[in-house]
């Protein structure tokens, strides 16, 4: 979930808290005939990190209501089991949603230990619309494209120009999909899963979903209980709010680790020079961001693409080195290059992010109700932003096209479930997009799962990211199904990583680059 998972939807206005049955179009009778299934076939598709990648690809309905029409490919990918127990297939998603799960599946089964990845067929999807899956979304080509105009509208120039490109955006969606979208949602996707089990052979399926997937992981619970056989979760999303008020909830989260960003400068005064009062800092930040917006560095980098730039370190702290050497040289010495390139590394949209966006949008436009009156968003996103000035507006305008979405809306799932094996969760208590709450109330929302809790960590997706007191757990979990018992709402505690160093004046000059998993995730999802 994006922001998001990010990242990462009609008339009526969602409130808080407030979730349905599972849609009516889900447990909708099949009277028509099933599709027969064709088993993957399955051919090197290895990479020099992951050399014994396969990669095969699945024919589903578009509708699965009518199993024998129209029909969409999805691609798989898969790293084989190589021991002589085996558990079955593991299936992986990276969030978003929109987000690539094929090298995923490689990431995973190289990061777990080798024994126990070796006992699973580790498997990635893109699913629908997404990536190398056919038809893949791509609705309007350089909808990011800088310099945008500002994301906050303090002028009602301002507020038409951003709302017609939201207008534009849904508008070319319609116009070039409109024979998809309403088959791009979460619950088509948990079906597409479950034909990606019926393929595979088995009468059970392992899931390991990362922020919206917790989510989709969560809802094929909900569908099909009895063809789970262990459900990981990390980052839950909380899935009573889905999903206005989960962005919402998102803008108070991500401006509380802006903040911890700048307590982070200052307390590296020295090689910064930003100053040691964190107030004092952020105030120069915005400062920046006002001269941004007047004049744009090297016409690429106003106030929107400098949001941009400085979202996905509420996503990972390793990029907050980097950020802050940019952050430092534009104050200290007016040099816009590592701004710049900052931007290109992690702000800027390339051909991937914008078919990764325009999936984004589609789910979260489809799966739930998003108010249809802009005075709503106006007053609800005025609101928020007056406590939370970070990101409030960026991420309404990146939510924005659901207000005008060209279909109509389904009804959120509950995922209350008090059928399924237990389940483990990971939640850090500072994570910016899927925000604390959401791993607790899934927690009561999944009956006999359990909580593991990165005390004081901020980053989103921690497992598997070098923190050995959670991959213990996940281990453990996965090797023969144990879970932590607690008393209380929380069944065990890791203390999060260090914060990161700066870096190096050799370091800070080259490219930027994130831990494996936060490169495989993304951001905004």
């Amino acid at each position: 979930m994006r922001k998001r998972a990010a990242v990462l939807c009609g008339a009526a206005v969602i409130v808080a808290g407030s979730v349905t049955a599972v849609p009516a179009e889900a447990n909708a009778p099949r009277t028509a005939p099933a599709a027969p299934v064709t088993k993957p076939a399955w051919k090197d598709c290895g990479t020099k990190d992951y050399p014994t990648l396969q990669c095969a690809s699945l024919k589903v309905p578009l509708d699965h209501a009518k199993p024998r029409g129209r029909q969409i490919t999805l691609a798989l990918s898969r790293v084989p089991h190589t021991a002589k127990r085996y558990q079955g297939p593991l299936l992986v998603n990276p969030g978003g949603p929109g987000g690539s799960g094929l090298t995923l599946a490689g990431f995973v089964a190289s990061a777990l230990p080798k024994s126990v990845a070796a006992q699973y067929d580790v498997i990635g999807f893109d699913p629908r619309g997404v990536g190398a899956s056919r038809p893949a979304l791509d609705c309007r080509p350089g909808h990011f494209d800088p310099v945008r105009p500002d994301s906050v509208p303090r002028t009602r120039a301002l507020e038409r120009a951003n709302v017609a490109r939201a207008k534009a955006f849904a508008a070319a969606c319609g116009e070039k999909y409109g024979d998809l979208l309403a088959h791009i949602d979460t619950v088509s996707t948990v079906r597409d899963m479950d034909a990606v089990r019926a393929a595979l052979g088995a009468k059970r399926i392992n899931y390991f979903g990362y922020s919206y997937g917790t989510y989709l992981g969560a809802v094929y619970g909900r569908l099909f209980p009895q063809r789970v056989r262990r459900l990981v979760l990390d980052s839950v999303v909380d899935p009573t709010g889905v999903w206005y008020q989960d962005n919402l909830a998102q803008d108070l989260a991500f401006n509380d680790r802006h903040r911890a960003f700048m307590a982070w400068v200052a307390r590296h005064d020295g090689t910064y020079r930003l100053g040691t009062d964190p107030a004092a800092i952020e105030a120069k930040w915005y400062g920046m961001r006002a001269a941004l917006a007047k004049e744009p560095a090297e016409g690429k980098v106003g106030a929107a693409e400098l949001e941009d730039t400085y979202i996905p370190g509420g996503y990972f702290n390793g990029y907050w080195p980097y950020l802050a050497e940019a952050f430092a040289a534009y104050v200290n010495d007016r040099n816009t290059d590592p701004l710049v390139e900052a931007y290109e590394n992690f702000g800027a949209v390339d051909a991937s992010g914008h078919n990764g966006y325009s999936v984004y949008a589609a789910v979260e436009c489809r799966d739930a109700p998003w108010p249809r009156d802009w005075r709503q968003w106006r007053g609800d996103n005025w609101a928020v932003h007056g406590k939370a000035p970070f990101m409030t507006w960026n991420n309404a305008w990146y939510n924005a096209p659901c207000a005008f979405w060209p279909t109509r809306s389904l009804r959120p799932v509950d995922v209350t479930n008090d059928e399924l094996p237990p389940a483990l969760l990971f939640q850090a208590t500072n994570d910016a997009a899927t925000p604390y709450e959401g791993g607790v109330t899934m927690g009561h929302m999944l009956a006999r799962s359990s909580l593991v809790v990165e005390e004081g960590g901020g980053n989103h997706g921690i497992t598997l990211s070098g923190n050995d007191c959670l991959d213990k757990h996940l281990a453990a979990y996965l090797r023969d199904g144990t879970v932590p018992r607690g008393d209380g709402e929380v069944d065990a505690v890791c203390r999060a990583l260090p914060d990161p160093k700066p870096l190096t004046s050799k370091a800070a000059s080259g490219p930027a680059r994130g831990s494996a998993l936060h490169g495989i995730l993304g951001v905004r999802g």
